[in-house]
């Protein structure tokens, strides 16, 4: 499928996550310090490149499981419309939890999990976003760490697709899209 043209903008440097991954780890390394284990939950798809950086940071003892949920499609525009299109392998009833999410934007699909994984009992349950566009929230979330705050911009890379692509971009990159 061809996408509408456009260049992007390096907006956050590899560099920039990588330090700032650094940082978040130590601080969920403390909250987690008296865990026997944290299950460390990717929301995909958008997640896989910050969650496989940020699991390789922290010292403790991890399972990793995925679930994915969509609210957006090929599109630039959240449809606010939650599914889950591949639900968890494991339990998580009374172990602690770490849900990672690339970024909250408007706040439907976090809020949407948070509810679905709290209905199943886990002891802890924290969140974090590489990315948080609160300009654009319309309902009352927040992630417990955040990576950067950003501006209300379509942004792409470190596993932030537009239509399938530029997730392998090294960098978070605003797209700028082109007269045609």
């Amino acid at each position: 499928m061809p996408t509408r043209p456009h260049v992007i903008d390096e907006m956050i440097s590899a560099k920039a996550i990588a330090a700032r991954i650094e940082d978040l780890s130590r601080e969920i390394q403390q909250e987690f310090k008296d865990t026997d284990k944290l299950i460390v939950v990717g929301l995909l798809r958008g997640s896989f490149v910050f969650i496989a950086d940020l699991v390789r940071e922290l010292a403790l003892p991890i399972e990793v499981d995925f679930l994915e949920a969509s609210s957006y499609g090929d599109s630039t525009v959240s449809s606010r419309e939650v599914r889950i299109l591949k639900d968890l392998r494991g339990a998580i009833e009374g172990r602690d939890v770490l849900v990672v999410e690339d970024i909250v934007d408007t706040g439907h699909t976090l809020t949407h999990v948070r509810h679905l994984l709290e209905s199943r009992q886990p002891r802890r349950l924290k969140t974090i976003a590489l990315l948080d566009k609160p300009s654009r929230r319309e309902v009352e979330i927040k992630a417990d760490w955040i990576g950067f705050e950003i501006p209300d911009e379509f942004v792409v890379g470190y596993g932030i697709d537009f239509a399938q692509r530029n997730r392998n971009l090294p960098f978070i990159g605003k797209v700028r899209f082109l007269e045609t």
